[in-house]
């Protein structure tokens, strides 16, 4: 009849309607959020505003281990940010594997630090801290290859360079379980960093560039402040055995 007709456009029209939403609404869903999701602590401020360890409501060894927590859960957010945000590139499963591997060596280093604070008496979210390493990831979120020089190859590596200083300094306070911990952190971050450096020079070879030059021009545009020393060049130079 003229009405099955028309209750049968208007089914179709419905159907096709509500495909094409629930299409959009899977579209939606796989783009990363501009943030990732937070604990209520520690409160975000300045860099210039998170406390110094003469002025840090904690002790020491919890503060810096307090600062390192929240160094390695930005680098999970980073990690896994990094495999969503180019998963429509449809790049070798190889590297999303790999990143996959850092996100999970990453949690393993925050469990650490979470750990050993509160062995401590402490907790993550005890002081403020800063947001600048998401700054990194969202000024880096329109290209590849500039996500991999700022973040791999540029705010991991602060780990190497830093790593023996710090876990040094905690033997110092007397604290050795600390300072193994940062010890053993410093050593996988190595790893991470190859991970940026291997797939930085596969980009560059891809695209027909020069990796150093191209690496400088990034870090120059987005990151200056991370082309300032002092670098730990035994650490950095470790990288490349790997």
């Amino acid at each position: 009849s003229d009405q099955q007709r028309e209750d049968l456009r208007n089914s179709s029209g419905s159907s096709c309607a509500g495909q094409q939403q629930q299409q959009q609404q899977r579209q939606q869903w796989q783009r990363p959020p501009v943030r990732p999701a937070r604990p209520h602590k520690p409160e975000l401020v300045l860099p210039k505003h998170v406390p110094s360890p003469k002025d840090s409501p904690l002790p020491l060894n919890a503060h810096m281990l307090h600062n390192l927590a929240h160094i390695e859960l930005n680098a999970i957010d980073l990690a896994w940010d990094t495999v969503a945000r180019y998963s429509h590139l449809q790049l070798p499963p190889a590297f999303y594997e790999d990143f996959a591997r850092v996100a999970d060596d990453e949690s393993r280093h925050f469990a650490w630090c979470v750990q050993r604070m509160a062995e401590l008496g402490h907790c993550y979210g005890d002081m403020p801290a800063h947001d600048l390493l998401w700054r990194g990831a969202q000024s880096s979120a329109g290209d590849l290859g500039a996500r991999l020089a700022i973040v791999p190859m540029s705010q991991e590596a602060r780990g190497l360079d830093a790593g023996k200083r710090l876990a040094e300094r905690l033997v110092g306070a007397g604290d050795a379980r600390s300072a193994s911990i940062v010890a053993a952190i410093a050593t996988e971050e190595r790893a991470h960093v190859a991970v940026g450096v291997i797939w930085f020079t596969r980009l560059c070879q891809a695209l027909s560039l020069d990796p150093p030059s191209s690496f400088r021009a990034w870090l120059a545009a987005l990151g200056p402040e991370l082309l300032k020393g002092p670098f730990n060049h035994e650490e950095r130079q470790m990288v490349s055995h790997i």
